[in-house]
């Protein structure tokens, strides 16, 4: 029976497990300069022209350098989307993964606007964003200080990355990821249930996506 560290890494949930391991394991390898950020990076250039594909994919891993600001990223997503998998996606694995899909598609759209050449951050505040919409009256203790209701978490977290950057650059990919959790969170709690009158391809995955990670 894993034990300590081991069996805290099992109880998090797939989708944000795999997520976290491929964060750190980038950082890591960044850090022991087995890779650079300058080939991680995500520009529809080197993307799409210099035939880089990878950079579409390694842009949402990369937190940067192992710092305070990283591990306050790296905390706060974590633990949010490990709480949004564990209670909106309970046993939906694949549609949690094709809203991050989806996401993450709307953030290489946004990149070239707010000029962010790494999105891991704006992905991160997706489930930070949706899940202080669905729990609205959960109170919540911001280190200790103070408490604010769950919809007013992005905001404070916002501001928290703002301070500790000390750049309103590092807030402007957060902003971009709160823009695109709104969006998510209209298609599937506004669109989907008073507009549609149900589902659709853009709150709920496709059946092959489904059939692949064994929820059906």
């Amino acid at each position: 029976m894993p034990v300590g560290v081991e069996a805290w890494i099992t109880q998090i949930p797939p989708i944000t497990r795999g997520w976290l391991a491929l964060s750190v394991l980038t950082s890591l390898a960044v850090q022991c300069q087995l890779v650079t950020p300058l080939q991680l990076y995500f520009s529809p250039k080197s993307a799409f022209i210099n035939a880089q594909p990878w950079r579409v994919f390694t842009t949402f891993f990369y937190f940067g350098s192992i710092s305070l600001d990283f591990v306050f990223h790296l905390f706060f997503f974590m633990r949010y989307s490990r709480m949004l998998e564990e209670s909106s996606f309970a046993n939906r694995k694949a549609d949690y993964f094709w809203l991050l899909l989806l996401s993450s598609a709307m953030l290489l759209a946004l990149s070239p606007l707010f000029n962010l050449p790494f999105l891991s951050s704006s992905l991160a505040f997706v489930p930070i964003y949706l899940w202080s919409r669905r729990h609205p009256d959960t109170p919540i203790s911001l280190f200790g200080l103070f408490t604010i209701t769950a919809p007013y978490l992005p905001i404070a977290l916002v501001a928290f990355s703002w301070v500790l950057s000390g750049t309103w650059r590092a807030a402007a990919g957060d902003l971009a990821g709160c823009l695109v959790g709104h969006i998510g969170w209209f298609l599937r709690d506004v669109w989907a249930r008073e507009m549609n009158g149900g589902t659709s391809v853009l709150s709920e995955s496709p059946v092959a996506l489904k059939r692949l990670f064994g929820d059906i």
